[in-house]
């Protein structure tokens, strides 16, 4: 035996290169990134259902005739667009370096199952979503201690957290090394997602107040509550997924990001294959009606989430907002989440018509507003016809 300390490298994939940015978002590399992640992410969960849906390919063409669509999937961002309703795939469409069995990262819309959970949660009176966050987790710290659980899922609260892509240094990429995206500059360090959460301040005087009409949107307010669903109803956040995976009925699987205590990164960590995404979809469009005769979420709670005011997330024309309301956006009559970087998915809970887009914008914030304007009057189109 030999005294030599052993070489290593940092993880080329995880090491913070430039822009203070890892490999994998990197604009060059973040195509590629994105549909690895469920690989490059250093900590994770996989869930796979027992029972699948079935879906049933019966195209409508008048869906790739739209002007909108035909824009969309010609663009160089473009991967995946798939609409479907009950079981069938009404239109499936993939770029050329792209599949139907590729996994892609959603980002936020990992969100929508918040909204699931949260539904049961408040039917079963195990919650009061006008209570306090530190009624139910007094660890808190001051950026959440006085928000009501209603003002966190509308991302109407103000605190020191911020999330702003054009910022290298903004808090959401700072977060990143606490469920493994990045490496953290102290690789010692060993913080899971509560105490860390537990960590992050008011901006002064402990006012959360949003003084604003539209929202201020932070990944960490999903996570506290994430924090929040296993602490009251005494079931890991893990196995809620579980329930959620058995009840779409994917068939491939859902990939979880987690913190290295095997905590989900409910705000952004899920990987889905195209189709996978659209059944997660359908069963919102089922309002949580699920294969086998499962139910998750809350019936009501979908219709109050239509219906409540919300905060505004983005203006898609001068006289339609879309709306931030209970761990989703929302605007007429369908819900949906967008996902950082592209993608978005939208539930028509009238019509029941889903439509899910890939894609990986490479500007180098990640961000390209008008591009994510043009993406999501693209599927409002969709979803408000009745196909």
């Amino acid at each position: 035996m030999t005294d030599k300390k052993l070489e290593a490298d940092l993880n080329p994939d995880l090491v913070v290169l430039e822009d203070n940015k890892p490999k994998w978002y990197l604009p060059k590399t973040r195509r590629e990134g994105y549909r690895n992640l469920h690989k490059i992410n250093r900590f994770g969960l996989l869930f796979r259902s027992d029972l699948v849906l079935k879906l049933s390919k019966n195209y409508n063409n008048k869906i790739e005739k739209i002007p909108s669509v035909k824009n969309m999937i010609s663009n160089k961002y473009f991967c995946s667009l798939l609409v479907g309703k009950d079981q069938n795939i009404l239109f499936e469409k993939y770029a050329e370096d792209f599949s139907e069995t590729q996994p892609q990262t959603i980002m936020s819309i990992t969100k929508m199952f918040v909204n699931l959970f949260i539904g049961e949660l408040v039917d079963q009176k195990i919650i009061n979503l006008n209570n306090k966050i530190s009624d139910y987790l007094p660890n808190i710290g001051s950026g959440y201690a006085s928000a009501t659980i209603q003002n966190v899922l509308d991302m109407n609260i103000q605190n020191s957290y911020s999330e702003d892509y054009t910022d290298p240094f903004t808090s959401s990429f700072l977060h990143e090394p606490i469920c493994g995206w990045r490496l953290p500059e102290n690789l010692d360090q060993k913080m899971g997602q509560e105490e860390y959460l537990n960590t992050i301040k008011s901006n002064r005087d402990n006012d959360l107040s949003n003084s604003s009409e539209f929202s201020h949107y932070k990944s960490a307010n999903t996570d506290v509550i994430g924090i929040l669903i296993e602490k009251v109803s005494g079931k890991p956040l893990k196995e809620w997924l579980l329930d959620a995976v058995e009840a779409a009925g994917f068939e491939d699987a859902l990939y979880m990001g987690t913190d290295r205590y095997g905590m989900p990164w409910i705000s952004g960590g899920g990987c889905l294959i195209s189709r996978d995404f659209l059944r997660y979809g359908l069963l919102f469009a089922r309002k949580g009606k699920g294969v086998g005769n499962r139910q998750i979420g809350s019936p009501t709670f979908f219709d109050q989430t239509l219906k409540n005011k919300g905060t505004i997330y983005m203006k898609l024309s001068d006289n339609k907002s879309l709306y931030y309301s209970n761990s989703t956006m929302k605007t007429g009559d369908w819900i949906g989440h967008s996902g950082l970087g592209g993608q978005f998915l939208a539930i028509n809970l009238k019509t029941g018509v889903v439509a899910s887009y890939f894609s990986v914008i490479d500007t180098k914030s990640g961000t390209d507003d008008e591009y994510k304007k043009n993406m999501i009057n693209m599927l409002d189109e969709i979803v408000n016809k009745n196909f």
